[in-house]
């Protein structure tokens, strides 16, 4: 007999929240701030042939419909606390159900989170994920902050660097060719994205101005750009670029780390006085961190060779209206 919308709920999606009053079962979950709290809130939808492959195994696609919103979490240097899901599915398929909600769970309780409610429905496949996290007054990182003179920062895997996700996705269009084990670290990265919300919490009071980088980190920056009001250079030589993206082309190289999305590393500002608590932030959350440029006065963003020269690329960020299926 196939499951119904309340069984599949009460199956795969409900357990205990010791975060919430009221969790998974009632109309609304009722959530609890900590004393002297704020509420950091975020949503992002994951929609099958936009954000993911019909390929994607079901515990890799459980693992980053929650990881995309942790990251929101972690550039705003906000502590996760509870989690909503709305689910629409094609059709009940039991053993997609509990990959998605293993790989769901795991990163949940890696970040002792728990889920409280949501949705289930019948249609193309499509997640949605709303997070709530705690962030002390005056303290959450913004887009509006940054101040010309300011350095500017990319977190990025110890072993790895930015536009290994966007190199998986050229691999699976057949743009580029890859050997097994680059294909799968690429791969690895493009789906199981990893949030720093260590680094955002250790970042609270050292970073200017922050943002994730999930659309291409030139698309990305820009909105730091037009929210503070300063412009940026960047050096193209500091780029934190991984072993695999750096045995293509240079050209590639540029394309993939600095517009292709889906990296979910922290972008921020700080003074240059910061530099090295930046460092000792990063190297406590498990993860590098590079100074990539500074922001300056003039508007615009200029990107420089190792000689200082502007180099004229033609990079955009992702858009999800002006982008092709």
């Amino acid at each position: 007999m196939a499951l119904g919308e309340f069984d599949l709920i009460q199956k795969y999606f409900t357990r205990p929240t010791p975060q919430a009053v009221l969790g998974v079962g009632d109309d609304c979950a009722l959530l609890q701030p900590a004393a002297g709290m704020q509420w950091a809130i975020s949503s992002d939808m994951l929609v099958e042939g936009r954000h993911f492959l019909s390929t994607v195994r079901p515990e890799r696609l459980g693992h980053k419909a929650l990881a995309v919103n942790l990251s929101d979490l972690a550039a705003c240097g906000a502590k996760p606390v509870a989690f909503t899901l709305a689910l629409a599915l094609p059709r009940v398929d039991e053993a997609f159900l509990a990959g998605l909600a293993q790989g769901l769970f795991d990163l949940a309780d890696a970040h002792g989170i728990g889920l409280v409610g949501g949705d289930t429905t019948a249609g193309p496949l499509n997640l949605c994920i709303t997070v709530f996290g705690e962030v002390p007054p005056g303290q959450a990182l913004r887009r509006d902050g940054a101040r010309a003179g300011d350095a500017l920062w990319v977190s990025h895997p110890l072993h790895g660097g930015l536009g290994d996700a966007r190199l998986a996705l050229e691999a699976f269009r057949g743009h580029v060719s890859l050997d097994g084990a680059d294909f799968e670290a690429v791969r690895t990265a493009m789906e199981q994205p990893q949030p720093r919300v260590a680094l955002g919490l250790g970042l609270r009071g050292l970073a200017t101005a922050a943002i994730d980088v999930s659309d291409g980190l030139v698309g990305d920056l820009r909105h730091v750009l037009r929210r503070s009001g300063v412009g940026a250079e960047i050096g193209l030589a500091d780029l934190p670029i991984g072993p695999v993206l750096a045995r293509q082309p240079q050209q590639q190289q540029w394309q993939c780390c600095l517009a292709g999305g889906d990296d979910y590393e922290l972008l921020f500002t700080a003074p240059p006085a910061a530099g090295a608590a930046v460092q000792a932030a990063a190297a406590a959350a498990g993860v590098g961190a590079r100074c990539i440029g500074r922001l300056t006065a003039e508007p615009g963003l200029r990107l420089l060779d190792a000689q200082g020269r502007a180099v004229p690329l033609q990079l955009q960020g992702f858009d999800h209206f002006a982008a092709g299926a």
